[in-house]
């Protein structure tokens, strides 16, 4: 006959070790969800360069950095008032790539704001030759108008006497300013009527601004809650993005997205430049070992912003099998009218908001692209921004190379958008 005070031992002595084993789990997991403050060398990768020196320690949490807190405008939506209003309107088009584009309306509503004058929307045009589109080709014409509601008067076309052959250009610094406006732009406006606005670049200059006045906020809303893609270009980057998340499965649909395209790196060389040690570039082998060496397994999902496979990426291939261009998972039905190397602007689109809109953005190549998906990631709270770099070490931890957008919150969007 069984005792039942041997039978009661028993259960103590079994629910002591499972009450152990669980204790010594739960400060396992502790130890390694710590928030620690430690701080860090970091490299720079500002405008046309890497030169960054942070001074601002971040919180450890591995390759996959969750989404930061959610952001919300903090920008004032300025009121439209009948006696500001002229009879006059600017014009312009959306040039280069989106990377350009979000820079550009932001100016043009900026200088419109400024004027009284009627916006017209934009028409597109590529950096190829006969690469020109309409706004609705790309994005959402009735968001565009919607959102500068009460801001900027905007029309879909010119009136008919209006010859935008004849119309007076002016030439607008990006970031242009209200004293840039009145000595350069307004006495033009105000001879001729109407003006027509191309944007130049003098730099790549998206730092924060140190305060917020009326036509910071119009340049936020221009910037950040204007554009947005058009139902079927949506569709596809969704569609896309997805697929890579499918492939993904063993990183919980997580995925790298890698600004890297050979044309671009022929041109920039990847070289350092008079042995400073600052890079405009890095190749695909210079990647994948910066990737490798921060942690990322042969099993990462790496999307390239590159249209078609080169040789050149071979190196990158070798080390994480599962890198893949557009060719490789847009939509079959959709490759004849994106991945038309005579007029690149939709394959461009794709990029930028993928790169967006991934789980980790590594720019292999310096400017604008960068600076304004860093910014665009920034508003929707996706701050894993890895800038490249020659690592010595056989190992390093990805917060050594968060972007100094993130680090410092030095980017404009940290003028627009508030914790």
């Amino acid at each position: 006959m069984v005792d039942p005070r041997q039978i009661l031992a028993g259960f103590l002595t079994v629910t002591m070790f499972v009450m152990l084993a669980h204790m010594i789990r739960r400060d396992h997991f502790s130890s390694h969800s710590e928030v620690r403050m430690t701080p860090f060398p970091m490299t720079s990768y500002e405008g046309s360069k890497f030169e960054e020196h942070n001074t601002l320690s971040v919180d450890s949490s591995g390759l996959w950095r969750d989404d930061a807190s959610e952001l919300k405008p903090c920008w004032t939506k300025p009121s439209l008032e009948e006696g500001e209003l002229s009879d006059g309107y600017v014009t312009f088009s959306l040039t280069d790539g989106p990377e350009y584009h979000v820079s550009q309306i932001a100016d043009a509503v900026v200088v419109a704001k400024s004027l009284g004058a009627t916006l017209v929307i934009p028409d597109i045009r590529g950096s190829k030759l006969g690469d020109k589109r309409d706004f609705d080709d790309v994005y959402d014409a009735e968001k565009f108008i919607s959102s500068l509601d009460g801001v900027v008067r905007v029309v879909r076309q010119p009136p008919t006497k209006i010859s935008t052959k004849k119309l007076a250009v002016v030439k607008v610094p990006n970031r242009v300013t209200k004293e840039h406006i009145v000595e350069n732009i307004e006495p033009v406006f105000r001879e001729k009527g109407n003006i027509r606005l191309a944007t130049y670049f003098p730099s790549v200059n998206m730092r924060k601004s140190k305060a917020i006045s009326e036509l910071d906020s119009v340049a936020c809303m221009g910037m950040f809650g204007s554009l947005e893609l058009q139902p079927e270009v949506r569709g596809v980057v969704d569609s896309m993005v997805e697929r890579l998340r499918t492939l993904s499965r063993k990183s919980d649909g997580r995925f790298v997205a890698v600004d890297l395209r050979v044309d671009v790196l022929e041109k920039k060389g990847c070289k350092d430049k008079a042995g400073s040690g600052s890079k405009s570039c890095y190749n695909a082998g210079e990647i994948a070992t910066f990737l490798r060496k921060l942690g990322f397994g042969k099993d990462t999902t790496i999307y390239l912003t590159q249209s078609r496979w080169d040789s050149s990426l071979d190196a990158l291939k070798e080390l994480f099998p599962k890198t893949y261009t557009k060719e490789g998972i847009m939509p079959m039905d959709k490759k004849d009218q994106f991945l038309n190397p005579e007029a690149p602007t939709l394959e461009e689109v794709v990029d930028f908001h993928i790169c967006s809109e991934s789980d980790v953005f590594v720019p292999a190549i310096s400017g604008l692209f960068y600076a304004n998906a860093a910014g665009r990631r920034i508003s929707t709270g996706k701050t894993q921004i890895l800038v490249p770099a020659d690592i010595s070490a056989s190992s390093a931890s990805p917060d050594k190379y968060l972007s100094h957008y993130v680090t410092k919150q030095n980017h404009l969007a940290y003028s627009c958008y508030c914790s």
